[in-house]
């Protein structure tokens, strides 16, 4: 099809707390929402680039002139353009996952909408719900952290992952595996906080019975990562590191992961996401899909994705309440510990208009 024109829109959308990792911490989202128009009808999507590069280096700033200066004209330049041929146009550019991510996202939720199909049935999804996991940020106490987890064991989230830091590991996790026993699905996130020389000190952690421990050393370090994976029995579960299917399958070949999470929009998009999820099920790896933070509409296409049967593990994939007081699509309610996967029409979720309105701080019309 042919793109009529893009039009980039900004959220500020407050979180009901604040979330800390080890690289900082959030209040607030600055949200770029990208709406693609063409002659068979618009399509969604949801960069998921923070305000500032300290996660990734992508930046939602950055990821809105990449965007307006190369991605689209790179697409507009064709006569014709879909969501499978939207990145081979856009591979001039180098990097930028998230920014493409978007674009790609939105072209096939506009194809999916105009033909009548679901994201869901598009991927290979299996199932029509999904078990919610929660990822709780560093808190100020172990007591603080021991009532967030009982708050939300409450409300019936399967799975809890804790972040982690130097300082912050040992204690509040042994703390929160006796307060709630071994039957409770634990694993940790350290953000790549540590080096190998913490080996050691990460070994402690094998005494919990944790389902992982995701990307505990620096993003671009496979080999070392292998080396700590030998010397650890928790399973070593890599994040950041996995940008492509490349990334996996090297990961893989040097025995730096046993768990993979997949993140739409670090990879690059849902077919690049399908693609991992693909490569890890033929050789026996484990994935699970992790979340940043996103609105509904990133959201629902995570549970389409999380649906396909080689996601074997709970993601980060909380209900809507657990970040947004208000979101920007019909708010995704848990269910017996599980959030259904939508089914209507491409991500099966549209913003609300009066919500838009509300939380909208610019848009920009860029015609192709």
């Amino acid at each position: 099809m042919k793109i009529t024109g893009v039009e980039l829109r900004r959220l500020a959308l407050p979180l009901v707390s604040p979330f800390r990792t080890s690289t900082g911490v959030q209040t607030r989202r600055d949200v770029l929402l990208v709406r693609v128009v063409t002659p068979e009808g618009e399509g969604f999507a949801e960069c998921v680039a923070m305000a500032d590069p300290h996660y990734t280096a992508e930046y939602v700033d950055g990821a809105a002139d990449v965007i307006r200066r190369f991605l689209l004209p790179a697409l507009a330049a064709r006569p014709g353009v879909d969501a499978q041929s939207a990145g081979r146009a856009m591979a001039p550019v180098r990097g930028h996952r998230m920014a493409k991510a978007a674009l790609e996202t939105a072209l096939l939720d506009a194809e999916l909408r105009a033909a009548g199909r679901s994201l869901a049935a598009f991927l290979g999804a299996s199932r029509d719900r999904v078990p919610a996991g929660v990822a709780l940020g560093i808190m100020r106490s172990v007591p603080e952290l021991l009532d967030a987890v009982a708050g939300h064991l409450d409300q019936g989230y399967a799975r809890v992952k804790l972040k982690i830091e130097p300082g912050w590991d040992v204690a509040p996790v042994r703390a929160v595996r006796e307060r709630f026993g071994d039957e409770l699905l634990l694993q940790v996130d350290a953000n790549a906080a540590y080096t190998l020389a913490d080996a050691a000190h990460l070994a402690r952690l094998d005494d919990f019975g944790l389902l992982l421990i995701e990307q505990p050393l620096a993003e671009d370090d496979l080999v070392q990562h292998a080396a700590l994976a030998r010397r650890l029995r928790t399973p070593v579960c890599l994040d950041e590191s996995i940008e492509s299917a490349r990334h996996a399958a090297a990961a893989i070949t040097l025995g730096a992961c046993s768990v993979i999470n997949v993140k739409p929009g670090r990879v690059g998009g849902y077919l690049e996401a399908r693609r991992i999820h693909d490569l890890c099920a033929a050789h026996g790896v484990a994935v699970w899909c992790g979340g940043m933070l996103e609105t509904g509409l990133g959201r629902a296409g995570n549970l389409a994705l999380a649906a396909l049967p080689g996601f074997t593990l709970p993601g980060d994939l909380s209900a809507s309440g657990r970040y947004y007081a208000t979101d920007i699509t019909e708010p995704f309610v848990l269910r017996d510990g599980h959030l259904t996967v939508p089914t209507g029409p491409g991500l099966g979720v549209t913003p609300l208009p009066e919500v838009l309105r509300e939380v909208t701080t610019a848009t920009e019309w860029l015609p192709s």
